[in-house]
């Protein structure tokens, strides 16, 4: 694994690496996730290159042999990729590792379906920029919605929204405020923020769920209060009953399964 450290002691280099948003010839990129508890095969999309070529590079380094999915809710997802839960990491490559992240990439054709694979974060109060964290992902299992229950998660969603993008335009004002010759009040603030959210909602609109999105979240199930604040970046396309075996197995209280689950091996299979 002598490769493997040598990636993870030039980590800086990835920031490089997927910031090249392109990879010719990488269309419907499988990756083969073989876990102790059996098969899944991933999808990654191509209109999520960031994401999609930071994954391959920890892939192709053997990054993922021997990681735990150290978090399982059932009804919820599955998550892993925590450097914490692989053996023989120095304390320098955890802390690049657990610090390392990437932008967002948010679209609205992807969302939080069963089987969908999406990137971990940090909350919106350390993280207003919603950044992906560079190693840990997460496969949605969820459950099926009711259309009354999905109304209730749209408005909550587009609350939430809201809420982040207003705090955005406090900050940017904020920001720009101390650059000003004339210092700007707080209501003066207030003021710019509001018309720049007001502008933002007459322009972009609130979410609403598509025909397709509605259709899976009823039929199939998935996690909809999760849409557009979380990347998703790829999907299961064999090994379901594998993320519901993960997502059934007994916790202990912080989620954890209490029989390790570990990743053996991932590999490109096309």
């Amino acid at each position: 694994m002598n490769t493997v450290f040598r990636y993870l002691a030039t980590i800086s280099l990835i920031f490089t690496i997927v910031s090249c948003n392109t990879r010719g010839g990488n269309e419907n990129t499988i990756v083969l996730i073989k876990t102790s508890s059996g098969d899944i095969k991933v999808k990654l999309y191509d209109e999520t290159p960031i994401h999609r070529d930071n994954f391959i590079k920890l892939v192709q380094m053997g990054f993922y042999e021997g990681i735990s999915f150290h978090r399982v809710i059932n009804d919820f997802m599955i998550q892993a990729g925590d450097p914490k839960t692989r053996t023989g990491l120095t304390r320098e490559q955890l802390d690049t590792l657990d610090s390392y992240t990437i932008p967002a990439e948010f679209r609205g054709q992807y969302f939080h379906k069963k089987g969908a694979l999406a990137a971990a974060r940090m909350g919106n109060d350390v993280n207003p920029e919603m950044r992906s964290s560079g190693t840990q992902f997460y496969i949605v299992q969820g459950k099926k919605y009711t259309p009354e229950e999905l109304k209730t998660t749209v408005d909550r969603v587009n609350s939430n929204l809201r809420q982040i993008v207003f705090s955005k335009f406090i900050r940017e004002t904020t920001d720009s405020a101390r650059l000003a010759p004339t210092p700007l009040s707080e209501s003066e603030i207030q003021e710019i923020a509001s018309l720049k959210m007001f502008n933002y909602l007459t322009s972009v609109g609130e979410y609403t769920l598509t025909p397709e999105q509605t259709d899976a979240y009823i039929n199939i199930g998935g996690v909809p209060r999760l849409d557009m604040t979380y990347t998703v970046f790829g999907e299961v396309v064999e090994g379901l009953e594998i993320v519901d075996r993960i997502a059934g197995s007994p916790t202990d209280q912080s989620d954890k399964p209490i029989n390790d689950i570990r990743i053996i091996s991932m590999k490109l299979t096309k």
